[in-house]
């Protein structure tokens, strides 16, 4: 078993990135509820403990606060900014209101004789989000960093192993943060780094194999990135025994269709594609409201699952690709809810299974992407961009139609190859088939067509993203093979949002 460090969340808005980060590092990390039970955290048994950021002031009294327990169990422990002030306050410390506030990019000077900033130069750039700082250090705690206002930007307590960092060291905005990361969880913490995802394969393949054993499984395979792993690994583990059933809704992008049963002919396991194209269409006809077509693929997408597993009596476990993110987001008793995910909360009453199966359920994107590779799927395969799960249905504004979705599906490959072809990079893009129609000329005819919309974003975490500022002389090539290939488009224009204001997806 890999060594361990626990994160604690406070509410933070980037406690996976925290997580993430430590992986990075080659060692194994958790994310679990800042006021976990101090006899749970020796069960865990962790290396060290990161606490996160969080929105709230420490000195309030329905603030959230980890047991002073923790603190005395000879246990390294690094705070995050909120992290940090929750350390120094409960140890016995002082924070208070900032007289100026720290936003933003901000110069700071470190010790490098500290373990934390051991190596580095005195010189550092730190992204600050504060609107308190801790103004009276607790005893036996030395100040190992400072900015123009902040005095105490970063606190230590060798003896103790306690540290603490006002910045946040897991973004990208803090050049040198992973460092930092890396010298708590080596310098301080002791780690090995016996984090691999080579490991790792070998022991989720050993852990579904006890699990299993000689029983079947049925997977739901959407074509995504999480679900194709996770039916790679299965295959992998259980050979024969694993049954995938894609349900081809036709709102996926062109062709994908067929590369999803492509990437897994030579798979030892059972596939099966079932074509609801006019099902989910006849479903669908008439409903403009993004939300409605969402639970009406939803439900349809259940409704066709079900019918096929009833084929398959003697299959007995369900297996589901949800990855950690899946698992964080939908919260428990202890953390808020961001939003709830379809795979994550236990087995559907409806269906009478045995066991759960989820292999993926400790991973994060990333890592999935990496071990599908390992896995046998091509990098172009398990590096496809992110994909809504009702598909097209929320890139097509307003109803949709087979019309619509041919027009939106050959729009959208032309867009996806022009920006493969001119080696435009961008973390996500795709086209939208807005329900605006406008006036054009064709020859000596009038038209009216619609409006398709391009969009190309960069982003590092899909939390905030901005918009890629793609070559005109492309845009222009993209502009003039729609118009004259699509079809039923009449006009092409560039989304130039970012996000916020806008979110990535148009529905």
């Amino acid at each position: 078993m890999s060594q361990t460090v626990l994160i604690l969340d406070f509410g933070g808005q980037y406690k996976e990135l925290i997580a993430r980060r430590v992986r990075e590092c080659k060692v194994y990390s958790e994310i679990k509820p800042g006021d976990i039970a101090i006899d749970e955290i020796r069960k865990i048994n962790p290396i060290g403990i990161i606490l996160t950021g969080g929105p709230n002031s420490v000195y309030l009294e329905d603030s959230l606060h980890c047991d002073k327990e923790l603190f005395s169990l000879g246990i390294p422990v690094l705070g995050i900014c909120y992290g940090t002030q929750l350390l120094a306050f409960s140890v016995g410390g002082t924070v208070s209101p900032c007289p100026v506030s720290e936003y933003g990019k901000t110069k700071m000077r470190v010790d490098n004789t500290s373990a934390l900033y051991s190596g580095m130069e005195t010189e550092q750039i730190g992204l600050m989000s504060h609107t308190d700082q801790i103004t009276v250090l607790p005893e036996g705690f030395r100040s190992i960093a400072s900015t123009e206002y902040c005095p105490n930007a970063s606190i230590e307590n060798k003896k103790r192993k306690l540290y603490g960092v006002q910045f946040h060291p897991e973004v990208e905005s803090t050049p040198n943060g992973t460092e930092i990361i890396r010298n708590f969880l080596y310098n301080v913490c002791g780690a090995v780094g016996d984090y691999d995802l080579k490991n790792l394969e070998a022991k989720l393949i050993e852990d579904v194999r006890k699990k299993v054993k000689d029983e079947h499984v049925l997977l739901a395979l959407s074509g995504g990135v999480d679900s194709s792993v996770c039916a790679a690994l299965l295959s992998k583990a259980i050979p024969g025994q694993l049954h995938c059933v894609f349900v081809d809704h036709g709102l996926m992008r062109k062709n994908e269709g067929d590369e999803v049963e492509k990437a897994f002919s030579n798979k030892n396991l059972h596939f099966i594609r079932v074509n609801a194209k006019d099902r989910f269409l006849m479903a669908l006809k008439g409903i403009t409201s993004p939300e409605q077509k969402r639970k009406i693929i939803g439900r349809e997408f259940v409704k066709v699952f079900e019918e096929e597993s009833k084929k398959l009596p003697h299959v007995k476990f369900l297996a589901q690709g949800t990855i950690y993110p899946d698992v964080i987001e939908s919260g428990n008793s202890k953390a808020a809810t961001i939003k709830s995910h379809h795979n994550v909360g236990g087995l559907p009453e409806s269906m009478k299974f045995k066991g759960l199966v989820e292999p993926l359920r400790s991973l994060f994107k990333d890592e999935v992407r990496i071990l599908g590779r390992q896995l046998g799927l091509t990098k172009e395969y398990v590096d496809r961009q992110p994909f809504p799960g009702p598909g097209l249905g929320v890139r097509i504004i307003g109803e949709i139609t087979e019309e619509k979705l041919e027009i939106l599906q050959n729009a959208d490959y032309i867009f996806r190859y022009e920006m493969k072809k001119h080696r435009i990079k961008a973390d996500q893009f795709f086209a939208v088939l807005t329900d605006t129609r406008s006036v054009g000329v064709v020859g000596d005819f009038r038209t009216y067509d619609y409006t398709v919309a391009l969009r190309a974003v960069k982003t590092s975490d899909f939390m905030t993203c901005e918009y890629v500022p793609v070559p005109h002389k492309a845009l222009g090539v993209m502009s003039s093979r729609i118009v004259n290939e699509v079809c039923g488009v009449g006009r092409v224009v560039y989304d130039i949002t970012g996000k916020p204001p806008a979110t990535i997806e148009w529905e």
